[in-house]
């Protein structure tokens, strides 16, 4: 499997674990748990902030690489 392929997968199992957790979060509000359970989404928020900003700029990237092949052969 690719490595583009890979960090997508991954970001959007991220994305659910995320949704998990917080709906977890909105039950535990109710239900009155303790206050830690508040900190549960934060480490895949963050594992999403630095897959979601690689995959953004994995385009820009992309391109500046084939204009400095083109520029090469020329």
């Amino acid at each position: 499997m690719n490595w583009n392929t890979w960090l997508r997968q991954v970001h959007r199992w991220l994305s659910i674990v995320f949704t998990v957790t917080v709906i977890i979060c909105f039950v535990a509000l109710g239900v009155g748990l303790p206050a830690w359970v508040f900190y549960l989404p934060l480490p895949p928020l963050a594992l999403l902030l630095f897959t979601g900003l690689y995959l953004f700029v994995l385009p820009y990237t992309s391109r500046w690489r084939r204009g400095r092949r083109a520029a090469l052969k020329a």
